[in-house]
């Protein structure tokens, strides 16, 4: 028998048994993982309609700072959902899913005022937060390394919900 006819059995073995016997999450791990998924796109498309229709005082610096949030919230969906599949679960990020399943209100339509996008725009990413924190005692029961993905994606938008909440806020006494 030759070298090759041995080998080639194992490699497609063990191709198969790690495609098949590795970590496979359970359906609350998967749906809350999807839970959190939806709110990242939606995030992301709602920070594009606002950077798109914003108007006001510090336009410029809240648009860049929505181009921030906007990009966050793809790279950190991109991460969930590549999460979801290395733990042999689907992600479903198409419109109508994520329409139906977000937590996020719908964003207007038309010219936005600069501190009502502010206020928006800090409410959306407070609801995707709490997505995170809902759903993290379960992710974290299951699986400790998704959970660390949640802390990565709560400090950020976190930092972020600061950051655009104070554009127009007042010292206390002021």
């Amino acid at each position: 028998m030759s070298t090759t006819t041995e080998t080639k059995p194992d490699v497609e073995r063990t191709r198969r048994e790690n495609a098949e016997h590795g970590f496979v999450a359970s359906r609350a791990l998967t749906d809350s993982l999807q839970e959190v998924l939806v709110d990242l796109i939606e995030l992301a498309n709602q920070g594009k309609q606002a950077h798109w229709n914003l108007v006001g005082p510090n336009f410029r610096d809240l648009h860049l700072q929505l181009d921030e949030v906007i990009e966050a919230a793809r790279l950190f969906a991109d991460e969930v959902a590549e999460r979801m599949r290395a733990l042999h679960a689907t992600p479903d990020g198409r419109s109508g899913v994520v329409s139906a399943q977000t937590t996020l209100e719908e964003f207007p339509g038309g010219e936005v005022l600069t501190i009502d996008t502010a206020d928006m725009v800090t409410a959306r990413i407070e609801s995707a937060v709490g997505t995170c924190r809902r759903v993290h005692d379960t992710v974290d029961d299951e699986d400790p390394t998704s959970a660390d993905l949640l802390h990565e994606i709560i400090q950020k938008l976190e930092q972020f919900a600061w950051m655009i909440s104070a554009e127009h806020r007042r010292p206390k006494g002021a």
